[in-house]
């Protein structure tokens, strides 16, 4: 549906130049705590787990299978059990954590030890973390008391960064971020600003950097991750994960951030465009309610000759996007002059693109106006 607003064509393009990458508001002054972990331990090798003869160990939980440890060697083969409890697939013993948990079976003290011994080396806390199985039952212990909750952040702090990336690790942390206080919150939300753009390329982490930024409840540090993403919109939109963080946070409707990757993408939409993942990109931003935004996308669509701009309006993914910006424009009277623009430049190829399949939609639109 066509709008009037007082926003003319000619000032937008007087403007457009002087358009600038927009800052988050003033930051307020505040200490982040720190968190400080329990001394760890001298290292020890993670081996495969014993074979399942536990069921007696599982039976006499929690009473016998707390007390103070007194040797190396019992140590570890709590350890080794425990991964096994953790990890493993098996029906029973997911039965057996979740009554292992409850308040009724487990007093304070005790769920406070099992955190202990799960945390008491970095690498074997990563082990269990990374396991689909492991990585849902660490969620499962947040929030269940502060002593615990403690135990588990400095656990992910130590690794932050391999936690961040690796496998059903992340989940753990955007789970955290669910149920820490504000203080444990700060303290992850800086080591992601630190590390976004290692976690926004990983897999796994890229899905949870995305959680935490829609779940965010603090102002100033969703502005800052978000100014990192639009900062590094190019980089990103080029990478196979990265390009999905962009996609998000697109979808967030968040005007300041939409205009920061938009100057972040000015003189590379015609180069996404013919890309997959760039043009779902470039098409987000030509679904953007702001006519500053369409405006950086569609003047360069006119930039560029019409022999590329054809080959673009022919090609798989670009079809799309050419066609997504005729439709935006067509109907909006402060961007019409675009549409016309374009239809000047598209209407010697109609042939073309009539014979093309991919360009069918453009030329849909093309052909009433003929």
């Amino acid at each position: 549906m066509a709008y009037i607003d007082s926003f003319s064509m000619s000032t937008m393009n007087n403007a457009l130049p002087k358009l600038r990458f927009a800052a988050a508001r003033e930051p307020f002054e505040a200490e982040i705590p720190t968190i400080n972990p329990p001394p760890l331990p001298r290292g020890f090798p993670i081996v495969a787990p014993p074979a399942r003869d536990d069921q007696n160990l599982i039976s006499s939980l929690p009473g016998d299978f707390f007390p103070v440890v007194t040797s190396d060697q019992e140590r570890e083969m709590r350890l080794q059990w425990m991964f096994n409890f953790m990890t493993s697939s098996e029906q029973e013993d997911a039965i057996s954590f979740k009554e292992m948990i409850s308040s009724s079976r487990l007093a304070r003290r005790e769920l406070q030890t099992m955190a202990s011994l799960l945390t008491s080396d970095p690498d074997y806390f990563l082990e269990i973390a990374r396991n689909k199985n492991g990585s849902s039952r660490l969620r499962k212990l947040l929030g269940k008391s502060d002593d615990v909750d403690n135990l588990l952040a400095a656990a992910i702090m130590r690794r932050f960064l391999r936690v961040m990336t690796c496998d059903h690790a992340p989940y753990v942390v955007v789970r955290g971020m669910q149920v820490f206080d504000e203080a444990k919150k700060e303290v992850i939300y800086e080591q992601l600003l630190s590390n976004a753009l290692d976690i926004a390329r990983a897999q796994h982490g890229c899905i949870a950097l995305n959680e935490i930024i829609t779940d965010s409840d603090h102002p100033y540090y969703r502005n800052q991750l978000l100014d990192v993403v639009a900062q590094n919109a190019l980089w990103l939109s080029s990478d196979v994960y990265g390009n999905f963080v962009i996609q998000h946070v697109l979808k967030l409707n968040d005007l300041r951030c939409t205009r920061n990757i938009a100057v972040s993408l000015r003189g590379h939409c015609v180069d996404l465009s013919s890309k997959k993942y760039g043009s779902y990109i470039v098409e987000k931003l030509l679904d953007a309610k702001d006519s500053v935004v369409v405006f950086v996308v569609v003047e360069e669509l006119l930039k560029c000759e019409g022999h590329v701009l054809l080959r673009l309006a022919r090609s798989d993914c670009g079809n799309f996007v050419v066609s997504k910006a005729l439709r935006v424009t067509q109907n909006d009277l402060v961007l019409v002059d675009l549409f016309r623009g374009l239809v000047d430049k598209l209407m010697p190829f109609l042939h073309f693109l009539r014979g093309s399949r991919g360009s069918k939609n453009i030329a849909d639109i093309l052909e009433p106006i003929c």
